[in-house]
């Protein structure tokens, strides 16, 4: 018994040690990864306030000679809004990323309403459908979309790049119905009892229950106009750089021909100020987006 007794102690052992070179492994593994993450950050960060100036008193752009900048100050950000128009192509992000995050959620959670709760002819055809384009990448379209914006006397304006945004957001619908496929059957079969339409069914019983895959659709519906630079570079232009999204905006600032190596740090500056929504955002919203990507993620 006591040799029995041994050799289990000895496996256990054993499994032990492994498991602790493994955790120690994968501890390591994911250390280097965050570093190789968080450097192109914060090297962003320490730029947008490096205040460093040279002797003729202009600001020093990008300082391989030292990383820490020797000092720091909100220069970068005063240049960024008195000298160039980032402002103005701000406020364009917030308009286009706001009515195109209402229209985008709304178009989404309906459609996710309706192949949830509705059951009609080609839902299941139009489900594959659905599921098939959305393996195709948006920018595939890009061409044919501006075509058809230039037809319509639409292409260099605001509205057409929100009417781009959400016009096919409606596709992406899986999410948030396996979210109301959770929501019970019965709920909505006793507000039709009760002489509810669809529409009221919709809007007083299944999206008061719904906050959390309301926020992540929002989320998502946000970020993407706010992030987006192939569609807004396409559909604006070059030439009307007061209509341009800041993502425009800042690839020219920063390969325009005119451009030099001290309006880097402006740049990184125009980066921070980009950030700061969507990260405060997902800090506030974190709870409900990551109990509308679960729930939203059982089978339909």
């Amino acid at each position: 018994m006591s040799e029995v007794f041994t050799e289990k102690q000895k496996k256990v052992g054993h499994m032990r040690r492994n498991r602790t070179i493994v955790n120690t492994v994968v501890y390591i593994v994911l250390v280097v990864l965050c570093v190789i993450w968080l450097y192109p950050i914060v090297w962003i960060i320490l730029n947008a306030f490096r205040c460093e100036y040279n002797n003729q008193g202009k600001l020093i752009g990008i300082v391989v000679s030292n990383y820490i900048p020797a000092r720091f100050g909100f220069d970068n950000f005063r240049k960024l809004f008195t000298e160039t128009l980032f402002a103005q192509q701000f406020l364009n992000t917030v308009i286009v990323a706001i009515f195109s995050c209402i229209l985008s959620t709304l178009l989404t959670l309906a459609t996710a309403y309706v192949m949830s709760k509705i059951k009609f002819r080609m839902r299941k055809p139009f489900m594959n459908l659905a599921m098939i384009l959305g393996l195709f990448p948006g920018f595939m379209s890009m061409i044919a979309i501006y075509f058809i914006l230039k037809a319509l006397g639409l292409t260099q304006t605001l509205f057409a790049l929100i009417l781009c945004y959400s016009a096919g957001a409606g596709l992406g619908f899986y999410v948030a119905k396996g979210f109301f496929d959770t929501v019970p059957n019965a709920l909505v079969e006793s507000a039709k009892l009760d002489g509810a339409t669809q529409a009221q069914i919709f809007a007083r019983v299944v999206l008061p229950l719904s906050k959390p895959i309301i926020i992540y659709t929002a989320l998502l519906a946000f970020t993407g106009p706010w992030m987006d630079f192939i569609f807004a570079r396409v559909i604006l232009g070059q030439q009307n750089v007061e209509l341009h999204t800041v993502a425009v905006g800042l690839y020219y600032m920063l390969y325009d021909a005119k451009a030099d190596g001290n309006v880097f740090t402006v740049f990184a500056a125009g980066c921070v100020c980009v950030a700061v929504p969507i990260v405060t955002l997902f800090l506030c919203m974190q709870k409900y987006y990551i109990e509308g990507a679960t729930a939203g993620a059982v089978k339909g």
